[in-house]
């Protein structure tokens, strides 16, 4: 099976909440890994109105055309 996001709803932070083509659903904090990152590039997404400027392309989330994104997988088990 393959796995998407179905659905992913900003709650405010660095919260978002996945729902997953499996019924499966998750919400991550993005704070430590943001707040933690090395590459600038990455820790920009400290800047709240950049962070929540993502979206749902091909069932995975992005921000700035692919500039950050994560494994499917690892979103659906919870983990970044």
């Amino acid at each position: 099976m393959v796995i998407s996001i179905h659905k992913a709803e900003y709650l405010g932070g660095y919260k978002i909440r996945f729902s997953f083509s499996d019924g499966t659903v998750q919400m991550i904090d993005f704070f430590n890994f943001l707040n933690t990152a090395k590459n600038p590039m990455t820790k920009k997404y400290l800047d709240i109105q950049l962070f929540e400027n993502y979206s749902i392309k091909y069932g995975d989330i992005i921000w700035n055309d692919y500039e950050m994104c994560f494994p499917i997988w690892d979103l659906h088990e919870g983990k970044i």
